[in-house]
C-alpha cells in the first residue's frame, strides 16, 4: 500500500527508482504486477514508470481525458528517454464509458483512431456498485461479483490473459 508514500519520497536521493529496486527482489515470484498509480503525474506515478515493463491507460470517457491522456505520454516519454528505455505502453482501457452518450463515443473513436490496436475491446462502463465497492474496501469481485463492473474486469483479466498467450 503506497498511501501517504509521496510525501516522504520528496527528500529521497535517486527517489524515482525506489520502487523498481524494491520490486527487483520480488519480481521473479509473480507472472504479473499491477501498479495502480494515482491520476496525478507525482513522484508515485514515477517510480511506477520507472519500475514498468509497460503501462496500461485508462481514461475515462470524458473531455479533459484527452488532456490528462497527453500530459501522461509525454511524461512516458521523458521516462523512456531517462529512466526506463524498455517501457512500452500495454493498452489502453476506456473506463466510464456510457455508449449511450455522444462525448463517450466521440473520446472512444478519437482514442482508438490514435492507439490502434493498443485500445481494448472490453470497456468498463458507469456502474454504480463498481463506485460503492472502495468505500467498502473491497475490491468489485468481492464486493459484487455479479455487477457488471466486476464482469467487466473479468473480461479485461481474459483478454490480457489472451494478449499474454499470442505475445509469448
Amino acid at each position: 500500500n503506497l498511501v501517504g508514500t509521496e510525501v516522504e519520497l520528496v527528500q529521497v536521493i535517486a527517489r524515482e527508482k525506489i520502487l523498481r529496486d524494491a520490486l527487483s527482489k520480488v519480481r521473479h515470484q509473480y507472472d504479473f504486477i499491477l501498479i495502480d498509480c494515482p491520476p496525478s503525474l507525482g513522484i508515485l506515478t514515477l517510480n511506477a514508470l520507472t519500475a514498468a515493463d509497460s503501462v496500461l491507460i485508462p481514461i475515462q470517457c470524458e473531455y479533459y481525458a484527452l488532456e490528462g491522456l497527453s500530459k501522461l505520454l509525454n511524461t512516458v516519454k521523458l521516462v523512456q528517454k531517462h529512466l526506463n528505455k524498455a517501457l512500452n505502453i500495454y493498452g489502453v482501457l476506456l473506463t466510464m464509458y456510457d455508449g449511450r452518450l455522444n462525448l463517450c463515443n466521440q473520446v472512444e473513436q478519437e482514442v482508438r483512431n490514435y492507439f490502434k490496436e493498443k485500445v481494448f475491446q472490453t470497456t468498463i462502463t458507469r456502474n454504480v456498485r463498481l463506485s460503492e465497492a472502495p468505500s467498502f474496501g473491497l475490491p468489485i469481485i468481492m464486493f459484487d461479483a455479479t455487477s457488471n463492473g466486476a464482469e467487466n474486469y473479468m473480461r479485461l483479466a481474459e483478454e490480457m490473459l489472451a494478449k499474454e498467450s499470442v505475445m509469448q
